[in-house]
């Protein structure tokens, strides 16, 4: 679905996942690798500081990914 919105919409798409290898499958153009296929935005064994630094960090990556001029697929 992250390929067709690219390509149908026009729209870039980061898609946050677990298994990279997958997304590279499909064909996701911006790959940001996430944590654990239960909790791919957080991990709850972390206090709560330290899982919404953890968070941020996989947003901002992700942000960062969008705005960038990619020519290929490229995991962030």
């Amino acid at each position: 679905m992250v390929k067709e919105l690219e390509e149908v919409v026009d729209v870039p798409v980061v898609h946050v996942c677990t298994v990279v290898p997958i997304s590279v499958t499909v064909g996701a153009n911006r790959i940001d690798p996430a944590v654990a296929i239960p909790h791919p935005l957080g991990n709850p064994q972390l206090n709560q500081d330290e899982e919404f630094a953890l968070r941020t960090s996989i947003v901002e990556k992700a942000l960062k990914a969008l705005s960038t001029d990619i020519s290929e697929q490229t995991v962030f």
